[in-house]
């Protein structure tokens, strides 16, 4: 078995990685991760998706990749020109709704909405509003996390916030996880409340 022969790409992906290269976004989501993104998102059927930092797209393409045709997914992101990229490679597909907005003014106007799968790549529902962000959750909902590992581009003290993070996590007793030394440091939890 080798985890780096990834099946499947979707066929998006090798434009929107080119624009993102292009643009000198530093931030896109890890390919394993993305793989892993798609098979969670196919144990949700008919599912309610929300992507939290939608970058240039990458990581939504993947988890557009599993859902099914009756599902929905809701991506956000405070940056036009990233978000501009997702929309040139994506914005047909109508199980999609990209949406321009800053992350905690979108989550508290939204705040009764519930998901099935949440996937937080920003600092709203991960470092920021993560209370809110898991209530929205609904019970078997999926909630993931990445970059948990060190990272090259991470700012001067936000070891610690990961480490903090992390230990907010492991008080939970709403959630069953499962941390992933593996990839960018993933951690998945299954809402049980």
């Amino acid at each position: 078995m080798n985890d780096q022969d990834i099946q499947n790409i979707p066929e998006s992906y090798f434009a929107i990685d080119e624009a993102t290269k292009v643009l000198g976004f530093t931030m896109p989501s890890d390919m394993l991760t993305c793989s892993l993104l798609r098979t969670l998102a196919a144990s949700k059927p008919s599912g309610r998706f929300l992507e939290l930092g939608t970058g240039t797209g990458l990581s939504t393409s993947w988890i557009l990749n599993g859902m099914d045709k009756s599902s929905t997914l809701i991506s956000i992101d405070n940056d036009k020109s990233v978000l501009n990229i997702a929309k040139t490679h994506l914005g047909k597909d109508s199980r999609l709704s990209l949406v321009l907005s800053d992350g905690e003014d979108w989550i508290l106007k939204n705040i009764n909405k519930r998901f099935d799968y949440i996937f937080a790549d920003t600092w709203h529902g991960k470092y920021l509003l993560l209370e809110e962000v898991l209530d929205m959750l609904n019970p078997g909902g999926l909630y993931i996390v990445d970059d948990m590992l060190p990272q090259s581009n991470w700012p001067e003290g936000h070891a610690e916030k990961a480490i903090e993070f992390v230990k907010k996590l492991d008080q939970r007793t709403d959630l069953k996880l499962t941390k992933l030394d593996w990839a960018t440091g993933i951690i998945i939890g299954v809402k049980i409340k």
